[in-house]
């Protein structure tokens, strides 16, 4: 069965010239609409637009679903399509990239391609025109009625009539505000998890870059890192050896925390907000647990102390690499992940539907907490302590601390003095690495984030 929609179009205003594309997600049983996402391209052909309009549009249903939704495509182009379906050879080698793109998207859905006349793709068309307008204009594209000193996010109504996929807001820390409308860039990975000046943070940003949501994906670490690789020629291993910084070395030993986030649970996979709960590790989540340990036994890590929260999914994480180490696990109640109240076990999708006001209210102010459950500010002072206290208690020495997205990333942000808004252009894959180095005589530094090699 389809679950969802996914309707997109483009056009050009001289075939070349100023060009726009518009997007639309809905939910396939009630037409309830997810997110709308345009921008201007400046000077662009018809085809061009339609594709980056079919891009945007599946990236922001990845975003919203995850990895093997099924959707019913809609489109008034008939040549993507057809090139969609495999029915049409793509002739123009400027559409080649732009097809490869979206196939390489589809393939992670189950897509059904549908042409339809362009009266009945009214939505996209509407957004398609108005990024057009914007693009004649020399400005980017903003949403009807939106406050011209909005930033580029979602629709301000978005939380409550489908949430529009883009540039995140500048999080926790924003002020809210009417917002302007998705610029998508070149990188998307990158877009969708930028901040704007006042905004709040879209369902993607929340899913797949914040909450302990994601599921199976696994990324890849260029390559070992800083002082527990023993690469870099101009350091030692942060084993209590000294660890430089940059050029000249420090004049005092590290404390190295090194950062774990536990193995898959049924919610992560599932993508469903996970705080106080207790899943337990899936199978695949011990597996992934086993390959730190394995790694993490290794020279030349050499850790000397393991803290975890005390959540089972963490915990068993820790114990499985302690095990290998032959080390204790001790449980830091403030490594936890951030209580989320009545939004424990439920996706975005249904919060955004049951709870649309406190939703709101929740993205746009660090202070606001979901009902009965925690909010980032308390969450904040909560693991500042915690990582201070660990550093003092274990100065000069190796600690692995299993913990969870947000704590971690709380964690990073403090380190580079980054506003709370920087939590929102991280991304933590199950089963990473980071690094934080913490000196007595200098500030603290960021030496590996979201390290998965271990799990090749």
């Amino acid at each position: 069965m389809t679950s969802f929609v996914v309707e997109a179009d483009g056009g050009s205003r001289g075939n070349p010239g100023p060009a726009g594309y518009g997007a639309v997600v809905k939910d396939a049983s009630d037409g309830q609409v997810l997110a709308e996402i345009a921008e201007a391209i400046g000077t662009q052909t018809n085809n061009v637009a339609e594709y980056r309009g079919l891009i945007a549009g599946l990236r922001s249903l990845l975003a919203i679903a995850g990895d093997g939704a099924a959707v019913e495509v809609r489109m008034d182009s008939k040549l993507v399509i057809e090139q969609m379906a495999g029915r049409w050879k793509i002739k123009n080698e400027g559409l080649r990239p732009l097809a490869t793109e979206a196939a390489g998207l589809a393939r992670r859905l189950r897509v059904t391609w549908r042409w339809i006349p362009r009266e009945k793709n009214k939505d996209a068309d509407r957004l398609a025109n108005e990024a057009m307008d914007a693009a004649a204009k020399g400005r980017p594209w903003r949403l009807a009625g939106a406050s011209p000193t909005a930033p580029a996010g979602p629709a301000a109504s978005g939380v409550s009539s489908g949430p529009a996929t883009g540039s995140a807001p500048a999080g926790p820390a924003a002020s809210g505000g009417p917002a302007a409308g998705f610029r998508e860039t070149a990188s998307w990975e990158t877009a969708s998890r930028e901040t704007g000046s006042a905004g709040r943070p879209t369902a993607s940003t929340i899913q797949d870059s914040l909450l302990d949501l994601i599921g199976e994906e696994e990324t890849v670490a260029p390559a070992p890192y800083g002082p527990v690789s023993g690469t870099d020629p101009e350091t030692t291993a942060a084993t209590g050896s000294g660890v430089g910084t940059g050029w000249r070395p420090p004049t005092t030993v590290a404390t190295s925390l090194l950062m774990l986030r536990h193995g898959e649970t049924p919610f992560s996979a599932e993508r469903r907000f996970s705080g106080v709960g207790d899943p337990e590790l899936t199978s695949a989540g011990i597996a992934q647990a086993e390959a730190a340990a394995a790694r993490l036994s290794r020279p030349p890590y050499g850790i000397q102390v393991v803290v975890s929260s005390p959540l089972k999914r963490a915990r068993v994480t820790a114990e499985i690499v302690a095990a290998r180490l032959g080390l204790e696990v001790e449980v830091e109640e403030g490594l936890r992940e951030v209580d989320f109240g009545d939004w424990e076990g439920h996706t975005f999708t249904e919060i955004q539907r049951r709870w649309p006001d406190e939703l709101a209210a929740w993205l746009a102010d660090p202070s606001a907490a979901p009902p009965g459950g925690e909010s980032f500010e308390v969450a904040a002072r909560r693991v500042q302590t915690t990582g201070d206290r660990l550093v003092e208690r274990y100065e000069g020495r190796a600690v692995l601390a299993v913990s969870h997205v947000t704590p971690i990333k709380m964690l990073l942000r403090f380190a580079l003095e980054a506003p709370p808004s920087a939590l929102y252009r991280m991304h933590l894959d199950l089963a990473a690495l980071s690094l934080i180095e913490y000196y007595a005589d200098g500030p603290a530094v960021v030496k590996a984030f979201n390290d998965t090699s271990h799990l090749r």
